[in-house]
């Protein structure tokens, strides 16, 4: 019997919890980096002018290379990008 899939991926994939939660958050940033970068036509190069980081940076973004960035990094950037970022804390819904 298959066990029914979480809303969470990595937590799919074997990841304890709270790499599993790590993960879904910064996949979830890396995903608006991109987009913002794709909508606004920038080329790697300008993307990293305004970023303020090397272009080989923006390269692992878009090429979703999650394990080199931090959740505080990615934050960093989004809001260079000129994007409000909020958290929100809540309580685990218990099933």
């Amino acid at each position: 019997m298959k066990s029914k899939p979480s809303k969470n991926v990595f937590k799919d994939l074997g990841f304890t919890a709270e790499e599993a939660a790590n993960l879904r958050i910064r996949s979830a940033l890396m995903i608006e980096i991109t987009e913002h970068i794709r909508q606004a036509e920038l080329t790697q190069k300008a993307a990293a002018q305004l970023l303020g980081v090397a272009q080989p940076r923006i390269s692992d973004i878009t090429r979703g290379r999650i394990e080199v960035f931090s959740i505080d990094t990615l934050i960093a950037m989004l809001s260079r990008l000129g994007v409000k970022t909020s958290i929100r804390v809540g309580n685990k819904n218990v099933a």
